[in-house]
């Protein structure tokens, strides 16, 4: 007989995209079903520009820049996720900053997750190239299991 593995600590990445939310079904429903700690957890990407930027603000108001984004990730983990949360799991919202795929793969390490969920947004072509994908760099460095939900927009053509 196959022992199925227990996924207690369960990491969600989300860019707040459509496919995001969509793949935060599969997090939730791992989490719940196992009785799991949920992380949902977005990265910041870096700023190329920030430097230059910053040369060109006062203090206040990179501090008021600084508390609407703070605000607005407040809401979006609240709308998109947390409201939708209505049982006893337990989860935790986490922002970081850099580079997404590293930033993910460093949560994971840290943290010692059972299994990333994360969406694609099915990039192709000369896009794919030039930026290659985020879900495609995690499974490449993660070392735990990496659950990737594809573009349901894709299969509904079908």
């Amino acid at each position: 007989m196959i022992k199925y593995p227990k996924y207690k600590k369960v990491l969600f990445c989300t860019d707040f995209s459509e496919n995001a939310d969509y793949a935060f079904n599969f997090a939730y429903g791992a989490a719940k079903r196992d009785e799991g700690l949920l992380y949902i957890l977005h990265v910041i990407p870096d700023n190329p520009h920030k430097g230059y930027a910053d040369g060109f603000l006062t203090a206040a108001d990179s501090e008021k820049i600084q508390r609407a984004i703070e605000e607005d990730l407040d809401n979006n983990y609240r709308e998109r996720y947390t409201s939708k949360i209505k049982d006893s799991l337990k989860y935790k919202t986490v922002t970081k900053s850099g580079r997404e795929n590293e930033e993910i793969v460093e949560f994971a390490r840290n943290e010692k997750v059972d299994i990333i969920v994360m969406g694609t947004h099915g990039k192709t072509g000369i896009e794919r190239v030039f930026f290659g994908s985020v879900a495609e760099k995690v499974i490449r460095y993660s070392p735990y299991p990496v659950f990737v939900i594809p573009d349901r927009k894709k299969f509904e053509r079908f």
